[in-house]
């Protein structure tokens, strides 16, 4: 496996390095409920370090329409350095327009204080190669978790836009309260670092609502099915999630045990939204073959008895990790090739 990109591994603000891609289309209702519905697109952006995700209601495909979108990411989340997409008409259209605005803003700051400003200011676009969706696997794995939990849940129903803006908001916000790292080694803290810390210091707020699975689908009202919605896809969200943690392939090496004093995911069902049990392993249990089969795990709520399946590691949680990101950085010093970086992205 070749090493990670220069922009992946080295400390940047996030979304100062970011990968956009587009899904869709949905479909909205009218508010009137009559009419024909609109088609709408959801324009994804992650953060090429941090892996924090901005999703964008996107009105069509036209240039203009990328354009405004990237305009309002920056408007909140700060400026993009450099921005990693594929080779879609309304991207390379958007890069042209962007590029022909600069040239012309600097033209007419010539000889002003500002043109330095303006250079070191600008948006550097970088395109995949053509029908190679594989180099762009970061921000196609966030259109995966997107769309394939909202097509899920969502079905066919057409939304209304206020309705579908909150959707897509919430959906946001629970693919930014993924658990990445334990906080601290140690064992009293249970807390875990979330791509949420990055955009707004702690992680990702839901406000308590009761649960509406159990009542009749046909007897909600439209907030009632808006926030059903919500509630099914973090349920099935949060679950794949952990099983994707947990996955093993074809053995062929050893691997280590689970081992005292980590920081680990315990499998719960019916939690509210954004919540992700947390707890420590605080003694092992081996079977006849020396693995570790049974754990106890202390949590916020009490110290439970639970077997290896029924938790899961972080994706990022042994000394052995960082020291791995350490020999990435140390491999990728040197001259940087922006097609070489994108070709890993």
């Amino acid at each position: 496996m070749a090493p990670l990109p220069s922009v992946r591994i080295k400390p940047a603000r996030p979304f100062s390095y970011s990968g956009m891609d587009y899904c869709g289309p949905f479909f909205v209702r009218p508010l009137n409920g009559r009419g024909a519905s609109l088609k709408i697109y959801v324009g994804l952006f992650v953060c090429m370090v941090v892996k924090a995700v901005h999703l964008e209601v996107i009105a069509d495909l036209t240039s203009v329409a990328c354009i405004n979108a990237v305009k309002r990411v920056v408007a909140r989340r700060g400026r993009i350095i450099e921005l990693y997409c594929d080779n879609a008409t309304a991207f390379v259209g958007a890069n042209r327009e962007l590029q022909a605005s600069r040239k012309e803003f600097q033209r007419q700051l010539q000889g002003t204080p500002w043109k330095n400003y303006c250079l070191e200011n600008g948006i550097t676009f970088h395109f995949i190669p053509a029908r190679s969706p594989h180099f762009g696997g970061l921000w196609e794995a966030g259109i995966k978790s997107f769309k394939y939990h909202f097509r899920r849940v969502m079905g066919n129903r057409a939304f209304t836009m206020d309705q579908l803006l909150t959707v897509v908001s919430q959906i946001e916000s629970v693919l930014n309260s993924r658990p990445l790292a334990p906080l601290s080694d140690s064992p009293d803290d249970l807390s875990a670092l979330t791509p949420g810390h990055f955009l707004i210091g702690e992680p990702p707020f839901s406000i308590p609502e009761p649960c509406l699975s159990d009542l009749n689908p046909n007897r909600l009202t439209r907030l009632q099915e808006m926030k059903r919605s919500v509630q099914d896809l973090w349920r099935r969200w949060s679950r794949d999630y952990l099983h994707q943690l947990q996955q093993r392939l074809k053995w062929k090496k050893a691997t280590a045990d689970v081992r005292t004093g980590q920081l680990v995911l315990i499998k719960q069902d019916s939690l509210p939204s954004l919540q992700w049990p947390l707890g420590r392993i605080i003694e092992t249990f081996t079977g006849s073959d020396g693995h570790v089969r049974v754990v106890v795990v202390r949590s916020a709520t009490g110290t439970y008895k639970r077997a290896v399946t029924e938790i899961s590691l972080l994706p990022i949680d042994s000394d052995d990790e960082v020291s791995n990101l350490d020999d990435a950085a140390g491999y990728n010093q040197g001259p940087e090739n922006s097609g070489q970086d994108a070709g890993n992205a």
